[in-house]
Formats: structure tokens, sequence, C-alpha cells
């Protein structure tokens, strides 16, 4: 399997331990045993995995700040799909710095539309844009000139 493929697969992964963590207040430890034991957890990347995960629920409160200003609601009242999709892409923006914006932007939107609701996938690219012109904005500048 590609290491492309192993990195969507962590990104699923970590995805399904936000929306856990969401929904349970379940504790990390936990959270990392039940999705390390479900089917195909083999072949995703688990370095990543663990990063995007421990990263992503250590810092909920910030990384919430960061996207609330782009939504046009209350964060408790997003869906907890899209919710958690925000969570892990606004994490990879702020501290996966090596991937470039486009690519956590199209993932994002990928978990969107396999994981979310009708029109989550514009929903989560619009805030995703706009968060993305902020926290890297050198990067998006050098691809829009």
């Amino acid at each position: 399997m590609s290491g492309k493929a192993a990195r969507r697969r962590a990104r699923e992964f970590a995805l399904q331990g936000i929306y856990q963590w969401l929904l349970s207040a379940n504790s990390m430890p936990l959270i990392e045993e039940h999705v390390s034991q479900v089917s195909g957890f083999d072949k995703a990347d688990r370095e990543l995995f663990i990063s995007l995960l421990r990263g992503t629920l250590n810092n909920v409160d910030d990384l919430q700040a960061e996207f609330a200003p782009f939504i046009h609601r209350a964060v408790h009242e997003l869906s907890p799909v899209e919710r958690a999709i925000l969570l892990l892409a606004t994490h990879e923006l702020k501290h996966n710095l090596d991937t470039p914006y486009r690519v956590i932007i199209n993932e994002a939107i990928e978990l969107a539309k396999g994981y979310g609701g009708t029109d989550g996938h514009r929903f989560v690219n619009g805030v995703l844009d706009k968060l993305a012109a902020q926290l890297r904005a050198t990067e998006v500048g050098a691809g829009r000139s």
C-alpha cells in the first residue's frame, strides 16, 4: 500500500477517534486502543494516526477557537462529524507544516464526503479555505500568484 493511502487511512482512523471522543468523552488511551483494533488499522500509518489523534484531542479548545470565526453558528451546533473533521484539519494546518494546505483541505473534503451529511463537504471546504488563508498565509499567497 502506498504511503499516501496509509496516510489517508490514518486520517480516517483519527477522525473515528475524535468523533468517538466527542460523543463519549472516553479517555485517549481507551480510544486509541479501540480504534487500533478496527479492521484495516494495520494498513494505516500508525505514527501519523497517533500524532493526529493526540495532537487534536490535547488542543480541542485552541483548535475550535481557530475555526469558530469562520462558522455561522456555535461550535457545539455542528454535527459531530463536521466538528471532528474541522478539528483534525485545523490541527494539521497548524502543526503539520510539511503537508501542503491543499492536501489537508482535500483530505478533509474526502472525509466529509465519506462520513458527513449531504453538503458537509462544501461547508468544510469553505471554512478551511478561510482558515488556511489565515494560518498559512504565505503558502496560500504563493499558490495564488
